[in-house]
């Protein structure tokens, strides 16, 4: 188990004090742009064990008599039906589901801007659900030459056009479904119209990542640009920083490109720029709260090598082009490690070997103890080694049956008989249900249904990739799953 190397209350704490220095700064208003994801960031959470996944938001909570939140969503993304492939959500539901996450905490959202608008169908459709649902809908609208014509995108036929978003609250936070929606214009143009009110509002960003203390070629900084091989993003030292104040730090390149027009935006808005650098520009207090570097190295790099099974199964599935699995196996050599320091690939593999080549699951638990889960006639692989893990947990000997034929019978004729299904092994949700049912009468299969907690921050590997069933079960549990760049059959359709 990794070792807690990241300080999380401190973290809260410093982050919402520069927060709040921030919005003094500026005096009447903070427009910040939040990067990456403020919910669930189970990224942050493995690189920097100790990080809470929630932490970002929790900081929020702390300031949410100040905040409110404006989401940004781009038309273009709204007509192509794009879908966030870590939660298989169409960008448009992502919102309204951020929307319920953040009034969940209490905090105020002040509406929606849907960004570079030109009249989609698509978009109108949202915008009239949106506005049935009582949500406040701004649209933003294309510049022609942005970011470069400056002449035009700082005037009336440029951010003027845009409708200009009421606001309430000193901080205003700016956030998305996903990258590429327009935050940063979407704050730029606030700035314009803010100041033509004569209110003194402030621009910063806030993204996690690159951690800008942090050395160009730490695990952590590296563990980001594995993340983000499908953007293309590159951590380099700022040179505008390092210009202004002789210190070396680290950014990354869309941000270093960007600045100088930024800078000169800044400028026509409102005569001068509060900014010698794009590390200037952010909030980030997460690099001062690593207590234990060694622990957060360790994580990191174990991050990279998950990454790079990611890459190599998103090239298989055609999600990813060969591009992008070169770079993940060159962030892996950068950082000195290979497939071989994540222990539970060989015993996968192992396991797959001595069933004859069939699916077979690993999962290494807390203790580093391995546990194996094999392809039955009755269980997938992924399912028999979740319940050969809770037993391990339990101590329950692994030759008594938790769950009785008697369950799984009816359901597997459930599956072939009446829901068109070939394969009638369980899947791991069916087989935790089939659990839960003789949990009630059974107080081995209670006591190993106890253990489910447990398996939040286990790592495991399968043989051959996964059905969306089987990866959504494991990484709702927790479990830091990876999977071999092969299907388990030569079918050309897969599920």
């Amino acid at each position: 188990m990794d070792k807690i190397g990241f300080d999380n209350d401190k973290y809260v704490r410093m982050q919402s004090e520069n927060i709040r220095a921030r919005i003094a700064q500026f005096g009447d208003k903070l427009y910040l742009e939040f990067g990456g994801k403020l919910f669930d960031d189970y990224h942050a959470s493995r690189v920097l064990p100790g990080f809470l996944p929630d932490s970002k938001v929790n900081m929020l909570q702390a300031l949410k008599d100040d905040a409110e939140i404006i989401l940004a969503i781009h038309a273009g993304d709204i007509e192509k039906n794009k879908v966030r492939n870590d939660l298989d959500i169409a960008y448009d539901n992502e919102v309204l589901r951020l929307i319920d996450a953040f009034r969940s905490k209490e905090l105020l959202v002040g509406g929606v801007v849907i960004t570079r608008y030109s009249g989609q169908t698509a978009a109108d459709a949202f915008a009239q659900r949106l506005e049935r649902l009582g949500i406040r809908v701004y649209r933003h609208y294309p510049i022609h030459g942005y970011p470069g014509n400056i002449p035009l995108i700082v005037s009336d036929d440029g951010f003027g056009k845009n409708d200009y978003i009421e606001t309430t609250r000193p901080l205003v936070v700016v956030t998305a479904p996903g990258p590429g929606s327009g935050k940063l214009a979407v704050c730029l143009s606030q700035l314009y119209h803010e100041h033509k009110r004569g209110v003194h509002a402030g621009y910063a960003k806030f993204e996690t990542f690159p951690i800008w203390n942090l050395p160009l070629k730490h695990p952590v900084n590296l563990a980001y640009e594995a993340a983000t091989t499908d953007l293309d993003d590159v951590n380099m030292i700022d040179p505008f920083h390092l210009e202004a104040y002789g210190v070396t730090t680290v950014n990354y390149n869309r941000d270093v490109e960007s600045f100088p027009v930024l800078n000169v935006i800044f400028e026509r808005i409102s005569g001068a720029s509060p900014y010698r650098s794009p590390t200037d520009m952010g909030v980030n207090m997460a690099g001062y709260c690593i207590f234990d570097d060694e622990a957060v190295s360790a994580a990191a790099k174990q991050e990279i090598i998950r990454r790079y099974y990611s890459a190599l199964c998103g090239c298989k599935r055609g999600v990813l082009s060969e591009d992008q699995e070169i770079k993940a196996e060159f962030l892996m050599n950068t950082c000195g490690v290979s497939a071989a320091d994540r222990p539970v690939v060989a015993a996968a593999l192992d396991k797959s070997n001595a069933t004859g080549g069939e699916p077979a699951m690993a999962i290494q638990l807390h203790d580093d103890r391995m546990i194996t889960g094999k392809t039955s006639g009755m269980l997938g692989a992924a399912a028999g080694a979740l319940l050969n893990a809770l037993k391990a947990f339990g101590g329950i000997h692994q030759e008594i049956d938790l769950i009785s034929p008697i369950v799984i019978q009816p359901i597997q004729d459930l599956k072939v008989k009446h829901l068109g299904n070939n394969n009638p092994r369980l899947h791991s949700d069916e087989i935790l249900i089939a659990l839960s049912i003789c949990a009630a009468t059974n107080p081995t299969a209670a006591l190993a249904l106890r253990q489910l907690p447990k398996l939040s921050g286990c790592e495991a590997h399968s043989s051959v990739i996964l059905s969306r069933v089987d990866l959504d079960v494991y990484r709702r549990l927790g479990i830091n799953i990876t999977c071999e760049p092969q299907y388990e059959s030569n079918r050309l359709y897969h599920k």
